[in-house]
């Protein structure tokens, strides 16, 4: 194995830690989101994008494990790791919230 695709270090399980940081945090603003927006009477479509949010979150959240086994994998094996899927996925979760956001101001 080369030098340069493997690292022992624990570069792995910071990135982990990372994708369930941000996981956690899209969940809980979608389930806070949608919280208080339906406590203020807000406008639904705010509640749905805020519920999108967080559920994305959640999707990513339990994809962490297996993600990162197939990291660990992709390394070993020094073979590239595609990795867009995951990421598409919390992009879409942030523009729901984001959306959310506007139309609990907006409306």
């Amino acid at each position: 194995m080369s030098a340069e695709s493997w690292d022992p270090g624990l570069q792995s399980e910071r990135t982990r830690l990372a994708w369930v940081r941000t996981a956690t945090a899209l969940a809980t603003l979608g389930l806070g989101g949608a919280g208080v927006t339906a406590r203020s009477s807000g406008h639904p479509v705010a509640v749905v994008f805020f519920g999108v949010a967080a559920l994305l979150g959640a999707v990513t959240l339990l994809r962490t494990g297996r993600r990162f086994r197939q990291v660990q994998e992709a390394l070993h094996q020094e073979r590239p790791f595609e990795h867009g899927g995951d990421a598409l996925t919390l992009w879409f979760g942030v523009l729901a919230a984001v959306l959310g956001g506007f139309v609990f101001v907006l409306f």
